[in-house]
């Protein structure tokens, strides 16, 4: 699906709807000092093949494949302090044994009705 901008009398519309002046106001509470006129290391803008073709060879420079398939479950890199962690914390976490409750007699459902 291409992408189309919005045209200036489109803009305009939209900013009278909200009720501000300008694209800039919406942005007015962001102190000064920390907005920046340009990105650095961010290229020009690219057409839609230069754009496949560039995502293409990045994709090409990534190691083997990766699996995103199943609920959460894939792929991905555990420090290894966190397997020390996890192993220490379950070989000394204190364990509570399990209470068994007395077996209850069972029930009498049968009422006796004396004469």
């Amino acid at each position: 699906m291409p992408f189309i901008p919005h045209t200036e009398d489109d803009i305009r519309e939209m900013l009278d709807v909200i009720g501000v002046d300008s694209i800039e106001q919406l942005f007015d509470e962001i102190p000064p000092g920390l907005k920046v006129e340009a990105l650095a290391g961010v290229p020009p803008a690219l057409g839609e093949m230069e754009i496949q073709r560039l995502m293409r060879e990045r994709a090409a420079r990534d190691e083997g494949h990766l699996n995103f398939i199943g609920t959460g479950a894939y792929e991905h890199h555990i420090p290894a302090a966190v397997w020390r962690s996890r192993r220490a914390a379950s070989s000394t976490a204190p364990t509570r044994p399990t209470r068994r409750r007395p077996a209850r007699a069972p029930c009498s459902s049968s009422t006796s009705t004396s004469p």
